[in-house]
Protein backbone atom coordinates (compact mmCIF):
# COMPACT_ATOMS: atom_id res chain seq x y z
CA UNK A 1 0.00 0.00 0.00
CA UNK A 2 0.97 3.55 -0.39
CA UNK A 3 1.17 6.41 1.38
CA UNK A 4 -1.10 8.46 0.02
CA UNK A 5 -3.79 5.85 -0.62
CA UNK A 6 -4.12 5.74 3.36
CA UNK A 7 -4.85 8.28 5.88
CA UNK A 8 -2.43 9.74 7.75
CA UNK A 9 -2.97 12.33 10.12
CA UNK A 10 -0.52 12.87 12.81
CA UNK A 11 0.08 15.63 15.44
CA UNK A 12 2.89 17.37 17.16
CA UNK A 13 1.23 18.06 20.42
CA UNK A 14 -1.08 15.62 22.05
CA UNK A 15 -4.79 17.18 23.57
CA UNK A 16 -4.42 18.99 26.92
CA UNK A 17 -6.77 16.26 28.41
CA UNK A 18 -4.76 13.40 27.52
CA UNK A 19 -3.41 11.80 30.58
CA UNK A 20 -1.56 8.91 29.90
CA UNK A 21 0.88 7.77 27.59
CA UNK A 22 -1.54 5.92 25.53
CA UNK A 23 -3.56 8.09 24.79
CA UNK A 24 -1.27 11.03 24.16
CA UNK A 25 0.21 9.06 21.54
CA UNK A 26 -3.42 7.40 20.07
CA UNK A 27 -3.94 10.87 19.59
CA UNK A 28 -0.97 12.31 18.02
CA UNK A 29 -0.17 9.05 15.66
CA UNK A 30 -4.47 9.94 14.25
CA UNK A 31 -5.19 6.36 15.33
CA UNK A 32 -8.02 7.66 17.69
CA UNK A 33 -10.28 10.99 17.54
CA UNK A 34 -12.70 11.98 20.74
CA UNK A 35 -16.36 11.95 19.85
CA UNK A 36 -17.87 12.39 23.53
CA UNK A 37 -16.18 11.35 27.03
CA UNK A 38 -14.67 8.25 26.77
CA UNK A 39 -16.29 7.61 23.52
CA UNK A 40 -13.95 7.39 20.46
CA UNK A 41 -13.77 7.20 16.48
CA UNK A 42 -11.13 4.41 15.79
CA UNK A 43 -8.91 6.29 12.68
CA UNK A 44 -7.84 4.00 9.93
CA UNK A 45 -4.05 3.51 11.94
CA UNK A 46 -5.73 2.86 15.00
CA UNK A 47 -8.04 0.31 13.41
CA UNK A 48 -5.83 -1.66 11.43
CA UNK A 49 -4.02 -2.52 14.88
CA UNK A 50 -7.59 -3.36 16.30
CA UNK A 51 -8.10 -5.97 13.42
CA UNK A 52 -4.91 -7.38 14.12
CA UNK A 53 -5.39 -7.92 17.62
CA UNK A 54 -8.91 -9.87 16.46
CA UNK A 55 -7.18 -12.00 14.23
CA UNK A 56 -4.82 -13.46 16.18
CA UNK A 57 -7.95 -13.28 19.19
CA UNK A 58 -9.70 -15.42 17.01
CA UNK A 59 -7.46 -17.51 15.62
CA UNK A 60 -6.65 -19.02 19.06
CA UNK A 61 -10.14 -19.07 20.33
CA UNK A 62 -11.20 -21.39 16.87
CA UNK A 63 -7.94 -23.30 17.65
CA UNK A 64 -9.28 -24.04 20.99
CA UNK A 65 -12.52 -25.13 19.67
CA UNK A 66 -14.71 -22.29 20.84
CA UNK A 67 -17.30 -21.26 18.02
CA UNK A 68 -18.12 -17.78 16.89
CA UNK A 69 -21.31 -16.39 16.87
CA UNK A 70 -22.66 -12.62 17.09
CA UNK A 71 -24.51 -11.14 19.93
CA UNK A 72 -26.75 -8.02 19.95
CA UNK A 73 -25.12 -4.58 21.73
CA UNK A 74 -28.98 -4.07 22.67
CA UNK A 75 -30.58 -6.17 25.48
CA UNK A 76 -33.95 -7.00 26.65
CA UNK A 77 -33.97 -6.41 30.64
CA UNK A 78 -36.29 -9.14 31.27
CA UNK A 79 -33.08 -11.35 31.18
CA UNK A 80 -30.96 -9.36 33.24
CA UNK A 81 -33.98 -9.26 35.93
CA UNK A 82 -34.34 -13.14 36.04
CA UNK A 83 -30.71 -13.25 37.20
CA UNK A 84 -31.02 -10.36 39.07
CA UNK A 85 -28.61 -8.83 37.20
CA UNK A 86 -30.69 -5.68 36.53
CA UNK A 87 -30.78 -4.25 40.43
CA UNK A 88 -27.33 -5.49 41.56
CA UNK A 89 -25.54 -3.35 38.88
CA UNK A 90 -25.14 0.31 39.41
CA UNK A 91 -25.11 3.10 36.78
CA UNK A 92 -22.47 2.07 34.68
CA UNK A 93 -25.34 -0.43 33.38
CA UNK A 94 -27.10 1.71 30.78
CA UNK A 95 -30.90 1.41 31.02
CA UNK A 96 -33.11 2.24 27.92
CA UNK A 97 -36.51 2.62 26.99
CA UNK A 98 -37.85 1.98 23.17
CA UNK A 99 -40.76 3.50 21.94
CA UNK A 100 -43.43 1.33 23.79
CA UNK A 101 -41.43 2.03 27.01
CA UNK A 102 -39.97 -1.34 27.39
CA UNK A 103 -36.58 -1.74 29.04
CA UNK A 104 -33.64 -2.39 27.69
CA UNK A 105 -29.60 -2.44 28.37
CA UNK A 106 -26.64 -1.46 26.46
CA UNK A 107 -24.53 -4.60 26.88
CA UNK A 108 -21.31 -4.51 29.28
CA UNK A 109 -21.03 -8.32 28.70
CA UNK A 110 -23.27 -11.28 27.49
CA UNK A 111 -23.96 -14.31 30.20
CA UNK A 112 -27.34 -13.54 30.08
CA UNK A 113 -27.79 -13.96 26.63
CA UNK A 114 -25.91 -16.56 26.11
CA UNK A 115 -27.18 -18.40 28.45
CA UNK A 116 -30.66 -17.99 27.22
CA UNK A 117 -29.48 -19.35 23.92
CA UNK A 118 -28.00 -22.01 25.42
CA UNK A 119 -31.23 -23.42 27.59
CA UNK A 120 -32.81 -22.90 24.29
CA UNK A 121 -30.17 -24.87 21.98
CA UNK A 122 -28.35 -27.49 24.32
CA UNK A 123 -30.44 -29.35 25.50
CA UNK A 124 -28.60 -33.45 25.87
CA UNK A 125 -25.49 -34.24 28.11
CA UNK A 126 -24.07 -35.20 23.69
CA UNK A 127 -24.34 -31.35 22.70
CA UNK A 128 -21.69 -30.86 25.47
CA UNK A 129 -19.43 -29.34 26.37
CA UNK A 130 -19.75 -26.33 23.93
CA UNK A 131 -18.07 -22.65 24.12
CA UNK A 132 -19.43 -19.75 22.43
CA UNK A 133 -17.41 -16.47 21.44
CA UNK A 134 -17.89 -12.90 20.32
CA UNK A 135 -16.07 -10.13 19.28
CA UNK A 136 -18.20 -6.97 20.08
CA UNK A 137 -19.33 -3.97 21.09
CA UNK A 138 -19.69 -2.96 24.90
CA UNK A 139 -20.95 0.22 26.75
CA UNK A 140 -20.16 0.70 30.60
CA UNK A 141 -21.69 4.41 31.99
CA UNK A 142 -17.92 5.04 34.12
CA UNK A 143 -18.53 8.17 36.11
CA UNK A 144 -15.31 9.07 35.36
CA UNK A 145 -13.90 8.29 31.45
CA UNK A 146 -10.22 8.78 30.89
CA UNK A 147 -6.85 7.41 29.80
CA UNK A 148 -8.21 6.85 26.30
CA UNK A 149 -9.13 3.58 25.42
CA UNK A 150 -7.62 2.63 28.78
CA UNK A 151 -11.08 3.36 30.62
CA UNK A 152 -13.64 4.32 28.14
CA UNK A 153 -17.03 4.00 28.31
CA UNK A 154 -17.68 2.13 24.44
CA UNK A 155 -15.25 -0.52 23.80
CA UNK A 156 -14.48 -3.76 22.04
CA UNK A 157 -14.27 -7.23 24.04
CA UNK A 158 -13.94 -10.57 23.12
CA UNK A 159 -16.10 -12.75 25.48
CA UNK A 160 -16.76 -16.26 25.87
CA UNK A 161 -18.98 -19.00 27.59
CA UNK A 162 -18.25 -22.21 28.07
CA UNK A 163 -21.29 -24.59 29.27
CA UNK A 164 -20.19 -28.19 30.54
CA UNK A 165 -21.81 -31.01 32.13
CA UNK A 166 -20.08 -30.99 35.46
CA UNK A 167 -17.33 -29.58 37.74
CA UNK A 168 -14.79 -32.05 35.94
CA UNK A 169 -15.41 -30.76 32.66
CA UNK A 170 -15.87 -27.13 33.33
CA UNK A 171 -12.55 -27.49 34.96
CA UNK A 172 -11.06 -29.13 31.65
CA UNK A 173 -12.63 -26.20 29.44
CA UNK A 174 -11.09 -23.70 31.82
CA UNK A 175 -7.67 -24.71 31.43
CA UNK A 176 -8.38 -24.56 27.33
CA UNK A 177 -9.00 -21.45 27.69
CA UNK A 178 -6.27 -20.35 30.18
CA UNK A 179 -3.32 -21.86 27.88
CA UNK A 180 -5.83 -19.92 24.76
CA UNK A 181 -5.08 -17.31 26.50
CA UNK A 182 -1.29 -17.68 27.21
CA UNK A 183 -0.72 -18.99 23.21
CA UNK A 184 -2.93 -15.23 22.04
CA UNK A 185 -0.96 -12.98 24.46
CA UNK A 186 2.42 -14.29 23.54
CA UNK A 187 1.68 -13.82 19.94
CA UNK A 188 0.75 -10.20 21.02
CA UNK A 189 4.08 -10.24 21.83
CA UNK A 190 3.73 -8.78 25.15
CA UNK A 191 5.11 -8.63 28.21
CA UNK A 192 2.68 -10.19 30.99
CA UNK A 193 1.40 -12.00 33.84
CA UNK A 194 -1.59 -14.19 34.77
CA UNK A 195 -2.51 -14.23 37.99
CA UNK A 196 -5.06 -15.30 40.47
CA UNK A 197 -7.93 -12.83 40.97
CA UNK A 198 -11.22 -11.80 42.46
CA UNK A 199 -14.61 -12.83 40.92
CA UNK A 200 -16.52 -9.40 41.39
CA UNK A 201 -19.47 -8.76 40.25
CA UNK A 202 -19.68 -11.30 37.74
CA UNK A 203 -19.36 -13.96 40.11
CA UNK A 204 -18.32 -17.62 40.44
CA UNK A 205 -15.13 -18.98 42.50
CA UNK A 206 -12.21 -19.35 40.36
CA UNK A 207 -10.34 -16.77 38.64
CA UNK A 208 -7.04 -15.33 37.07
CA UNK A 209 -6.63 -12.03 35.34
CA UNK A 210 -4.01 -11.41 32.63
CA UNK A 211 -2.05 -8.58 33.47
CA UNK A 212 0.24 -6.88 30.86
CA UNK A 213 3.19 -5.43 33.08
CA UNK A 214 3.57 -1.37 32.79
CA UNK A 215 4.78 0.95 35.05
CA UNK A 216 1.43 2.73 35.01
CA UNK A 217 -0.76 0.16 35.78
CA UNK A 218 -3.62 0.47 37.90
CA UNK A 219 -3.05 -2.99 39.07
CA UNK A 220 -0.22 -4.29 41.70
CA UNK A 221 0.78 -7.67 41.12
CA UNK A 222 2.49 -9.68 43.68
CA UNK A 223 4.60 -12.72 43.00
CA UNK A 224 7.06 -14.06 43.95
CA UNK A 225 10.16 -14.68 41.85
CA UNK A 226 11.41 -17.73 43.71
CA UNK A 227 7.82 -19.68 42.35
CA UNK A 228 4.81 -19.62 40.36
CA UNK A 229 2.72 -18.06 42.64
CA UNK A 230 0.89 -14.54 41.33
CA UNK A 231 -1.78 -12.68 42.11
CA UNK A 232 -3.62 -9.45 42.21
CA UNK A 233 -3.09 -7.74 45.33
CA UNK A 234 -6.76 -7.79 46.20
CA UNK A 235 -6.20 -11.38 46.31
CA UNK A 236 -2.95 -12.12 47.69
CA UNK A 237 -2.55 -14.61 50.63
CA UNK A 238 -1.28 -12.68 53.55
CA UNK A 239 0.61 -14.67 56.20
CA UNK A 240 1.03 -13.77 59.87
CA UNK A 241 4.46 -12.10 60.03
CA UNK A 242 4.64 -13.43 64.01
CA UNK A 243 5.68 -17.41 64.41
CA UNK A 244 3.19 -16.87 66.95
CA UNK A 245 2.43 -15.08 70.09
CA UNK A 246 5.16 -13.99 72.77
CA UNK A 247 4.21 -13.56 76.57
CA UNK A 248 3.38 -10.56 77.91
CA UNK A 249 6.31 -8.62 79.10
CA UNK A 250 5.04 -5.16 80.00
CA UNK A 251 1.95 -3.46 81.99
CA UNK A 252 -0.92 -1.97 80.49
CA UNK A 253 -0.41 1.92 80.49
CA UNK A 254 -2.51 4.65 79.41
CA UNK A 255 -0.36 7.52 77.65
CA UNK A 256 -0.93 11.05 76.98
CA UNK A 257 -0.90 11.58 72.79
CA UNK A 258 -1.90 14.95 72.19
CA UNK A 259 -2.79 15.72 68.62
CA UNK A 260 -1.41 12.35 67.71
CA UNK A 261 -4.18 10.46 65.74
CA UNK A 262 -2.01 8.26 63.20
CA UNK A 263 -0.24 5.28 64.17
CA UNK A 264 3.12 6.48 62.62
CA UNK A 265 2.70 9.71 64.76
CA UNK A 266 2.04 7.69 68.07
CA UNK A 267 5.01 5.61 67.14
CA UNK A 268 7.03 8.31 66.87
CA UNK A 269 6.14 10.15 69.82
CA UNK A 270 6.85 6.81 71.66
CA UNK A 271 10.09 5.92 70.33
CA UNK A 272 8.55 2.65 69.38
CA UNK A 273 8.57 0.94 65.63
CA UNK A 274 5.88 1.39 63.85
CA UNK A 275 5.12 -2.66 63.55
CA UNK A 276 3.97 -2.15 67.05
CA UNK A 277 1.13 -0.35 66.49
CA UNK A 278 -2.18 -1.92 65.70
CA UNK A 279 -4.70 0.89 63.47
CA UNK A 280 -8.61 0.25 64.55
CA UNK A 281 -10.90 0.51 61.18
CA UNK A 282 -14.97 0.85 62.33
CA UNK A 283 -17.34 -1.00 59.56
CA UNK A 284 -20.80 -1.41 59.88
CA UNK A 285 -23.36 -3.99 58.57
CA UNK A 286 -27.18 -3.04 58.27
CA UNK A 287 -29.96 -6.08 58.55
CA UNK A 288 -33.35 -5.02 56.45
CA UNK A 289 -36.88 -6.07 56.39
CA UNK A 290 -38.66 -5.98 53.37
CA UNK A 291 -39.72 -2.61 53.41
CA UNK A 292 -35.97 -1.80 52.76
CA UNK A 293 -35.87 -0.17 56.76
CA UNK A 294 -32.52 -0.79 58.65
CA UNK A 295 -33.70 -3.04 61.67
CA UNK A 296 -30.01 -3.98 62.77
CA UNK A 297 -27.19 -2.25 62.43
CA UNK A 298 -24.48 -4.31 64.20
CA UNK A 299 -20.44 -2.72 64.44
CA UNK A 300 -17.53 -4.24 63.76
CA UNK A 301 -13.74 -3.40 64.76
CA UNK A 302 -10.67 -4.93 62.56
CA UNK A 303 -7.46 -4.40 63.59
CA UNK A 304 -4.17 -4.45 61.14
CA UNK A 305 -0.97 -3.33 61.99
CA UNK A 306 -0.13 0.05 61.75
CA UNK A 307 2.17 -0.29 58.79
CA UNK A 308 -0.76 -2.40 56.86
CA UNK A 309 -3.41 -1.22 55.18
CA UNK A 310 -7.25 -2.72 54.87
CA UNK A 311 -8.00 -5.20 51.84
CA UNK A 312 -11.84 -4.53 51.71
CA UNK A 313 -12.39 -7.29 48.96
CA UNK A 314 -10.77 -9.66 51.90
CA UNK A 315 -12.48 -8.03 54.44
CA UNK A 316 -16.10 -8.61 52.13
CA UNK A 317 -15.70 -11.98 51.91
CA UNK A 318 -15.94 -12.53 55.65
CA UNK A 319 -18.91 -14.33 57.54
CA UNK A 320 -21.11 -11.43 58.32
CA UNK A 321 -19.39 -8.77 56.35
CA UNK A 322 -20.37 -10.92 52.60
CA UNK A 323 -23.36 -9.59 52.29
CA UNK A 324 -22.00 -5.91 52.61
CA UNK A 325 -20.89 -3.42 54.56
CA UNK A 326 -20.05 0.29 54.94
CA UNK A 327 -17.38 2.52 56.98
CA UNK A 328 -19.44 3.24 60.58
CA UNK A 329 -20.71 7.12 60.97
CA UNK A 330 -18.96 9.33 63.69
CA UNK A 331 -22.16 9.19 65.42
CA UNK A 332 -22.00 5.28 65.10
CA UNK A 333 -18.39 5.33 66.56
CA UNK A 334 -19.19 7.87 69.21
CA UNK A 335 -21.77 5.58 70.49
CA UNK A 336 -19.82 1.98 70.75
CA UNK A 337 -16.49 3.93 71.58
CA UNK A 338 -17.42 7.41 73.44
CA UNK A 339 -15.02 8.65 71.29
CA UNK A 340 -13.81 10.55 67.85
CA UNK A 341 -11.55 8.65 65.50
CA UNK A 342 -8.05 8.72 65.93
CA UNK A 343 -7.48 7.31 69.03
CA UNK A 344 -9.75 4.08 68.61
CA UNK A 345 -8.48 0.63 70.45
CA UNK A 346 -10.64 -2.82 70.91
CA UNK A 347 -9.75 -2.09 75.32
CA UNK A 348 -12.77 -0.71 77.29
CA UNK A 349 -15.74 0.18 74.30
CA UNK A 350 -18.85 1.30 75.61
CA UNK A 351 -20.90 -0.87 73.68
CA UNK A 352 -20.58 -4.21 72.00
CA UNK A 353 -18.65 -4.65 68.88
CA UNK A 354 -17.25 -7.71 66.58
CA UNK A 355 -13.30 -8.13 66.73
CA UNK A 356 -11.92 -9.26 63.97
CA UNK A 357 -8.18 -9.08 63.94
CA UNK A 358 -6.07 -9.14 61.10
CA UNK A 359 -3.44 -12.83 61.71
CA UNK A 360 -0.46 -10.90 62.48
CA UNK A 361 -2.19 -9.00 64.92
CA UNK A 362 -3.61 -11.42 67.01
CA UNK A 363 0.07 -13.20 67.25
CA UNK A 364 1.61 -9.92 68.64
CA UNK A 365 2.04 -9.24 72.42
CA UNK A 366 2.58 -5.74 73.92
CA UNK A 367 1.07 -3.66 71.14
CA UNK A 368 -0.26 -0.15 71.05
CA UNK A 369 -3.51 1.07 70.40
CA UNK A 370 -5.81 3.86 71.02
CA UNK A 371 -7.38 4.54 74.61
CA UNK A 372 -10.83 5.19 73.51
CA UNK A 373 -10.07 8.67 74.35
CA UNK A 374 -8.92 11.53 73.02
CA UNK A 375 -5.60 12.35 73.21
CA UNK A 376 -4.44 8.98 74.62
CA UNK A 377 -3.31 5.40 74.03
CA UNK A 378 -2.46 2.36 75.38
CA UNK A 379 0.42 1.06 75.40
CA UNK A 380 1.50 -3.12 76.64
CA UNK A 381 -1.88 -4.37 75.18
CA UNK A 382 -1.93 -8.08 75.72
CA UNK A 383 -4.83 -10.45 73.87
CA UNK A 384 -5.97 -12.87 77.06
CA UNK A 385 -4.84 -10.59 79.74
CA UNK A 386 -5.99 -6.81 78.78
CA UNK A 387 -8.96 -7.71 76.04
CA UNK A 388 -10.97 -10.98 74.89
CA UNK A 389 -9.54 -13.11 72.38
CA UNK A 390 -10.51 -11.94 69.10
CA UNK A 391 -14.09 -13.12 67.49
CA UNK A 392 -12.37 -14.21 64.40
CA UNK A 393 -8.56 -14.01 62.92
CA UNK A 394 -8.39 -13.58 59.48
CA UNK A 395 -6.51 -12.52 56.58
CA UNK A 396 -7.65 -8.84 56.05
CA UNK A 397 -5.06 -6.64 54.82
CA UNK A 398 -2.79 -5.81 51.70
CA UNK A 399 0.79 -7.93 51.30
CA UNK A 400 3.44 -5.30 51.34
CA UNK A 401 6.59 -5.84 49.23
CA UNK A 402 9.17 -8.57 51.00
CA UNK A 403 6.32 -10.61 52.81
CA UNK A 404 6.55 -14.83 52.85
CA UNK A 405 5.42 -15.95 50.05
CA UNK A 406 2.06 -18.18 50.72
CA UNK A 407 4.12 -21.14 49.38
CA UNK A 408 6.75 -21.34 51.50
CA UNK A 409 9.18 -20.42 48.45
CA UNK A 410 10.47 -17.08 48.83
CA UNK A 411 10.06 -13.94 49.57
CA UNK A 412 6.63 -11.58 47.90
CA UNK A 413 7.47 -8.70 44.95
CA UNK A 414 4.94 -6.46 43.69
CA UNK A 415 5.14 -4.68 39.93
CA UNK A 416 2.20 -2.82 38.51
CA UNK A 417 0.22 -4.32 35.66
CA UNK A 418 -2.82 -3.46 33.05
CA UNK A 419 -5.80 -5.95 32.99
CA UNK A 420 -6.58 -7.04 29.52
CA UNK A 421 -7.77 -10.76 30.16
CA UNK A 422 -9.85 -12.36 32.60
CA UNK A 423 -10.77 -16.36 32.93
CA UNK A 424 -13.89 -16.56 35.32
CA UNK A 425 -15.31 -20.54 36.59
CA UNK A 426 -18.98 -19.55 36.97
CA UNK A 427 -20.44 -22.89 38.19
CA UNK A 428 -24.18 -22.87 38.06
CA UNK A 429 -24.73 -19.17 39.07
CA UNK A 430 -26.10 -18.13 35.75
CA UNK A 431 -27.48 -21.20 34.63
CA UNK A 432 -29.23 -21.95 37.97
CA UNK A 433 -30.87 -18.40 37.74
CA UNK A 434 -32.63 -19.23 34.39
CA UNK A 435 -32.78 -22.69 34.40
CA UNK A 436 -30.70 -23.84 31.69
CA UNK A 437 -30.73 -27.01 31.98
CA UNK A 438 -29.93 -30.17 29.88
CA UNK A 439 -31.21 -34.30 30.55
CA UNK A 440 -28.13 -36.22 31.76
CA UNK A 441 -27.59 -39.67 30.56
CA UNK A 442 -30.96 -40.94 32.90
CA UNK A 443 -32.35 -38.17 31.21
CA UNK A 444 -32.73 -36.21 34.58
CA UNK A 445 -32.40 -32.33 34.27
CA UNK A 446 -29.04 -30.53 35.95
CA UNK A 447 -27.82 -27.19 35.20
CA UNK A 448 -25.12 -26.39 32.79
CA UNK A 449 -21.71 -25.79 34.73
CA UNK A 450 -20.84 -22.45 33.22
CA UNK A 451 -17.65 -20.43 32.51
CA UNK A 452 -16.78 -17.13 31.22
CA UNK A 453 -13.62 -15.26 29.39
CA UNK A 454 -12.94 -11.91 28.34
CA UNK A 455 -10.18 -9.79 26.55
CA UNK A 456 -10.25 -6.44 26.31
CA UNK A 457 -9.23 -5.89 22.17
CA UNK A 458 -9.18 -2.17 22.49
CA UNK A 459 -7.86 -1.95 26.02
CA UNK A 460 -5.07 -4.35 24.50
CA UNK A 461 -4.20 -1.93 22.01
CA UNK A 462 -3.78 0.96 25.00
CA UNK A 463 -1.55 -1.55 27.41
CA UNK A 464 0.75 -2.82 24.52
CA UNK A 465 1.22 1.22 23.90
CA UNK A 466 2.12 1.92 27.55
CA UNK A 467 4.34 -1.12 27.78
CA UNK A 468 6.02 0.03 24.63
CA UNK A 469 7.31 3.16 23.88
CA UNK A 470 9.58 5.90 23.84
CA UNK A 471 10.13 10.02 23.72
CA UNK A 472 9.92 9.13 20.13
CA UNK A 473 6.29 7.50 20.49
CA UNK A 474 4.77 4.13 20.11
CA UNK A 475 6.55 1.13 19.16
CA UNK A 476 4.59 -1.51 18.33
CA UNK A 477 5.11 -5.54 18.52
CA UNK A 478 5.37 -6.75 14.96
CA UNK A 479 2.36 -8.86 15.55
CA UNK A 480 -0.18 -6.01 16.02
CA UNK A 481 1.81 -3.26 14.25
CA UNK A 482 -0.10 -1.49 11.69
CA UNK A 483 2.12 -1.97 9.12
CA UNK A 484 5.17 -4.29 9.87
CA UNK A 485 7.65 -2.29 7.23
CA UNK A 486 7.83 1.19 6.16
CA UNK A 487 9.66 2.21 2.70
CA UNK A 488 11.04 5.49 3.11
CA UNK A 489 12.37 6.47 0.37
CA UNK A 490 14.48 10.56 -0.17
CA UNK A 491 13.33 12.73 -2.91
CA UNK A 492 10.68 9.99 -4.00
CA UNK A 493 8.82 12.89 -6.23
CA UNK A 494 12.21 13.96 -7.38
CA UNK A 495 14.33 10.70 -8.69
CA UNK A 496 13.09 8.00 -10.78
CA UNK A 497 15.61 5.79 -9.82
CA UNK A 498 13.99 6.12 -5.92
CA UNK A 499 10.89 5.95 -7.11
CA UNK A 500 11.62 2.43 -9.52
CA UNK A 501 13.68 0.72 -6.64
CA UNK A 502 11.20 1.66 -3.77
CA UNK A 503 8.55 0.37 -5.78
CA UNK A 504 10.18 -3.05 -6.54
CA UNK A 505 10.90 -3.52 -3.35
CA UNK A 506 7.41 -2.66 -2.17
CA UNK A 507 5.88 -4.85 -4.65
CA UNK A 508 8.46 -7.84 -3.62
CA UNK A 509 7.59 -7.84 -0.23
CA UNK A 510 3.98 -7.53 -1.09
CA UNK A 511 4.00 -10.29 -2.97
CA UNK A 512 5.59 -12.34 0.77
CA UNK A 513 2.87 -11.61 2.61
CA UNK A 514 4.71 -8.87 3.95
CA UNK A 515 2.40 -5.72 5.49
CA UNK A 516 4.54 -3.18 3.85
CA UNK A 517 3.63 0.77 3.64
CA UNK A 518 5.43 2.91 0.99
CA UNK A 519 5.57 6.74 1.80
CA UNK A 520 5.20 8.35 -1.36
CA UNK A 521 4.34 11.77 0.00
CA UNK A 522 7.50 13.45 -0.58
CA UNK A 523 7.89 14.82 2.73
CA UNK A 524 11.48 15.97 3.90
CA UNK A 525 13.39 13.28 5.38
CA UNK A 526 13.10 14.20 9.27
CA UNK A 527 9.29 14.99 9.09
CA UNK A 528 8.83 11.35 7.19
CA UNK A 529 11.19 9.66 10.19
CA UNK A 530 9.18 11.58 12.86
CA UNK A 531 5.88 10.94 11.48
CA UNK A 532 7.01 6.69 11.68
CA UNK A 533 8.87 6.59 14.94
CA UNK A 534 5.60 8.37 16.18
CA UNK A 535 3.06 5.65 14.77
CA UNK A 536 5.59 2.94 15.52
CA UNK A 537 5.88 0.82 12.51
CA UNK A 538 8.56 -1.78 13.86
CA UNK A 539 10.92 -1.84 10.63
CA UNK A 540 12.08 1.08 8.00
CA UNK A 541 13.83 0.83 5.22
CA UNK A 542 15.35 4.13 3.41
CA UNK A 543 15.94 4.44 -0.45
CA UNK A 544 18.27 7.52 -1.45
CA UNK A 545 20.17 7.79 -4.36
CA UNK A 546 23.31 8.09 -2.53
CA UNK A 547 22.41 5.42 -1.43
CA UNK A 548 21.59 3.27 -4.80
CA UNK A 549 24.50 4.53 -6.08
CA UNK A 550 26.20 1.76 -3.91
CA UNK A 551 23.95 -0.50 -3.93
CA UNK A 552 23.12 0.32 -0.76
CA UNK A 553 19.76 0.84 1.51
CA UNK A 554 19.37 1.70 4.59
CA UNK A 555 17.58 -0.74 7.55
CA UNK A 556 16.56 0.54 10.88
CA UNK A 557 14.33 -1.46 13.57
CA UNK A 558 12.52 0.86 15.80
CA UNK A 559 14.14 0.22 19.00
CA UNK A 560 17.66 0.07 17.22
CA UNK A 561 20.17 3.37 18.38
CA UNK A 562 21.14 3.69 14.78
CA UNK A 563 20.72 2.67 10.97
CA UNK A 564 22.25 -0.34 9.34
CA UNK A 565 23.80 -0.14 5.70
CA UNK A 566 22.25 -3.17 3.86
CA UNK A 567 22.92 -4.22 0.09
CA UNK A 568 19.86 -3.91 -1.87
CA UNK A 569 20.22 -7.74 -3.13
CA UNK A 570 20.17 -8.79 0.67
CA UNK A 571 17.38 -6.30 1.85
CA UNK A 572 14.32 -8.49 1.77
CA UNK A 573 16.37 -12.11 3.21
CA UNK A 574 17.19 -9.21 6.03
CA UNK A 575 13.88 -8.34 6.66
CA UNK A 576 12.38 -11.90 6.33
CA UNK A 577 14.58 -12.56 9.42
CA UNK A 578 13.88 -9.75 11.42
CA UNK A 579 10.18 -10.34 10.53
CA UNK A 580 10.19 -14.20 11.32
CA UNK A 581 12.03 -13.32 14.64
Amino acid sequence: MKASQFFISTQKEAPADAEVVSHKLMMRAGMIKRLGAGIYNYMPMGLRVIRKVEAIIREEMNRAGAVELLMPVVQPAELWQETGRWDKMGPELLRVKDRHERDFIIQPTSEEVITDIARQELRSYRQLPKNFYHIQTKFRDERRPRFGVMRGREFTMKDAYSFDRDVESAGKSYENMYAAYGRIFDRLGLRYRAVAADTGAIGGDRSHEFQVIAETGEDAIVYCPDSDYAANIELAEAVALLPSRGAATRALEKTATPGRSTCAAVAELLGLPLTQTVKSLVLATDEKNEAGDIVKTTVWLLLLRGDHDLNEVKAGKLPGLKAGFRFATEAEIADHFGCKPGYLGPVGVKKPVKVIADRTVAQMADFVSGANEADFHLTGVNWGRDLPEPDAVADIRNVVEGDPSPDGKGVLAIQRGIEVGHVFYLGTKYSAAMNANYLDENGKPRPMEMGCYGIGVTRIVGAAIEQNHDERGIIWPTSIAPFAVVLCPIGYDRSAEVQAAAQQLHDELSALGVDVLLDDRGERPGAMFADWELIGVPHRVVISDRGLKDGKLEYQGRRDAQATSVTVADVVTLLREKLGA
